[in-house]
């Protein structure tokens, strides 16, 4: 594949520059924008596998941004936002984004969020780093497509985030087991564990409001309450 081309959206101009400058320095294309605005202009035009998103900017916020963006696009989306408060990165990973990174923010910190969501997005039908399984996973009326990077819901598309998907291959293609929050976060996101349950939590509830037709009594995508998550055999 080509370099990975990063788009990164502030409306500190000076941030833009210092993690411009980081992504070129390992690497990566970069594409810059000031507002939520010009950054859906250049999300038509052109190709972009990851962004790097402000929340707090003028014209068109981060989280509008995200939202406009995921009913289109399944790349993945950094928050970078200096609300640090747990129910921001919540609200933030519920509208659609794959991960939060708080300012000030750590240099590597960043580059190694940047790298594990273009890992996780660029070979996203290679789970858990081993040699290609089957290529369709079937769980009832579930049938995902690990080539395509498609689900479809008893016949009918359904559109997943690059994380979100991730998730339920790694459950649909061991269901009936159970995974821990920690276990899900360790081979999804490729970092060690810690105080990772709203997150994972959050991904689950919005892949249940995906693929559920009644999400508070799930047939598919299920709670051990206690021990972790699992797709129910069917």
């Amino acid at each position: 594949m080509d370099t990975p081309c990063v788009l990164v959206v502030d409306d500190d101009r000076e941030i833009v520059r210092a993690i411009a400058k980081l992504l070129e320095l390992e690497g990566y294309q970069v594409l810059k924008a000031y507002n939520g605005l010009e950054a859906m202009d250049l999300l038509m035009t052109q190709s972009v596998q990851l962004i790097i998103l402000d929340v707090m900017m003028p014209k068109m916020d981060g989280l509008s941004a995200t939202m406009k963006i995921r009913e289109s696009k399944n790349i993945p989306i950094i928050i970078l936002s200096a609300k640090t408060e747990d129910s921001d990165k919540v609200i933030g990973l519920s509208m659609g984004a794959d991960d939060y990174v708080t300012k000030p923010f750590n240099p590597s910190e960043l580059m190694a969020r940047v790298k594990s969501q273009l890992r996780r997005y660029i070979h996203l039908g290679d789970i858990g780093g081993g040699q290609n399984k089957a290529h369709m996973v079937c769980v009832g009326g579930l049938s995902l497509n690990s080539d395509a990077k498609e689900l479809t819901v008893d016949g009918e598309p359904v559109r997943l985030t690059a994380t979100e998907f991730k998730i339920l291959e790694l459950l649909m293609s061991n269901a009936g087991r159970v995974f821990s929050a920690e276990e899900i976060y360790r081979r999804v996101w490729n970092e060690d564990a810690y105080s990772v349950e709203n997150t994972v939590m959050v991904h689950i509830r919005h892949i249940r409001e995906k693929i559920e037709i009644n999400p508070k009594e799930p047939k598919y995508l299920k709670v051990v309450w206690g021990i972790g998550y699992k797709v129910e055999k069917i």
